[in-house]
């Protein structure tokens, strides 16, 4: 005979009582089991049984309070987020200049931003630019007019009716991206 085995607490504490009540009915015919070579009479099987079952209770209460637990902290955060955010804040406007002030309430100064040479961001302005130029990238006004004048658009009706100053002074249709390939 195959026996199914319990997948989870809950299937497991039923299984275990149902093993309780069995052994209970039938304690008188039941003399002694031996298992792993020690000899167990039945009441001490129905001890270890009701252990057992005490202790997966005790986890499913401990559990609940845990979430409970878990629960009301997560609140209590989440109200008192913007006060402590202000308290942190106002402490770093405070003593912003002492370092070993600001340590004393576990907090460092703010890193001021790295300086950058005139070269550095003519540099960084130029490599921004080559890789627009590269992915065909554009920015939201002109992706906006891209989307306005593309074809099966919402806005198709006005192509025909379309003056210049629609076009913001254009003559031809915007060259997108995507309508290119």
């Amino acid at each position: 005979m195959v026996t199914k085995n319990a997948t989870n607490r809950q299937q497991q504490t039923v299984s275990d009582q149902d093993l309780l009540d069995g052994i209970t009915k039938h304690e008188q015919q039941l003399s002694s089991f031996t298992i792993a070579g020690t000899a167990y009479k039945a009441t001490d099987i129905i001890t270890i049984l009701q252990a057992r079952i005490a202790s997966a209770d005790s986890v499913l209460s401990t559990r609940a309070t845990w979430q409970n637990t878990v629960a009301a902290d997560k609140s209590e955060r989440t109200k008192t987020k913007t006060i402590v955010s202000g308290v942190r804040q106002a402490i770093l406007l405070m003593f912003a200049g002492s370092v070993d002030t600001l340590a004393d309430f576990g907090m460092k100064p703010r890193k001021a931003p790295p300086v950058r040479s005139p070269a550095e961001k003519a540099l960084a302005a130029a490599k921004a630019k080559a890789t627009r130029a590269a992915r065909g990238t554009l920015g939201p006004k002109q992706n906006l007019l891209c989307r306005r004048w593309m074809p099966g658009s919402p806005w198709e009706a006005d192509m025909s009716v379309a003056t210049g100053a629609d076009r913001q002074g254009r003559s031809e249709w915007p060259a997108c991206a995507y309508l290119a390939g």
